[in-house]
C-alpha cells in the first residue's frame, strides 16, 4: 500500500497492556479502540521516538479516529504487534505537523 509506514507493515494486531490502558483512559480519556483507530487512518505520521527509546525502539503516530479525534499515540513493537505506551489529544505542534502532511497530500 502506497504511504503505508514501514514500520507496520509486518504488524498483525495490538498487545495491551493494562495499566498502559488504564492510564491512558483515566489522564486523557482514549480508549483502547480510539488508539487502534489511528494506525488505520489516513495520513498517519509514523517518527521514531530516540529521544525515549531504550531498551526497544519507541515511535510516535498522530493520526485520526474514526470520529475524527486527533490522538498523538506513542508505542513499540514486540515481535508483530503494536504495543500502545501512551495516547493523549495531539499538542499544538502535533496539529501543525499532522496538518503539513494532510496538505502535501
Amino acid at each position: 500500500m502506497a504511504g503505508f509506514p514501514d514500520v507496520l507493515a509486518h504488524c498483525t494486531g495490538f498487545e495491551w497492556n493494562a495499566g498502559n490502558a488504564e492510564k491512558n483512559w483515566s489522564t486523557h480519556r482514549v480508549s483502547q479502540a480510539e488508539c487502534e483507530q489511528v494506525f488505520f487512518s489516513r495520513p498517519v505520521v509514523i517518527a521514531p521516538d530516540l529521544a525515549h527509546s531504550g531498551s526497544e525502539a519507541r515511535f510516535a503516530a498522530l493520526g485520526t479516529t474514526h470520529a475524527g479525534r486527533r490522538l498523538s499515540v506513542v508505542f513499540t513493537i514486540r515481535a508483530t504487534l503494536v504495543r500502545v505506551i501512551s495516547a493523549r489529544d495531539m499538542s499544538r505542534r502535533d496539529r501543525r505537523i499532522y496538518a503539513q502532511v494532510e496538505a502535501a497530500q
